[in-house]
């Protein structure tokens, strides 16, 4: 993103991409879910009627740095 600047090195331009979640039953991308996470009885995330946030991620071409934002219910 063209206005994005990295919080570690400072420079202006991240590249845009998405953290991917390769698990077992995934849809390929990762979700951000409030709260602290809870185990189900098979030791699984329980995520029943939580809200579910889409996750944007930019890369810095410099340093390599990630920046995430959870920006919007998906």
């Amino acid at each position: 993103m063209e206005n994005l600047k990295c919080s570690q090195c400072g420079l202006i331009g991240l590249e845009t991409g998405f953290v991917e979640d390769s698990g077992e039953g995934s849809r390929g991308y990762a979700r951000w879910i409030p709260g602290p996470i809870e185990r189900g009885i098979f030791g699984g995330a329980r995520r029943m009627g939580k809200p579910r946030w889409q996750i944007d991620a930019y890369r810095c071409s410099r340093c390599g740095h990630l920046e995430l934002f959870a920006t919007s219910p998906a």
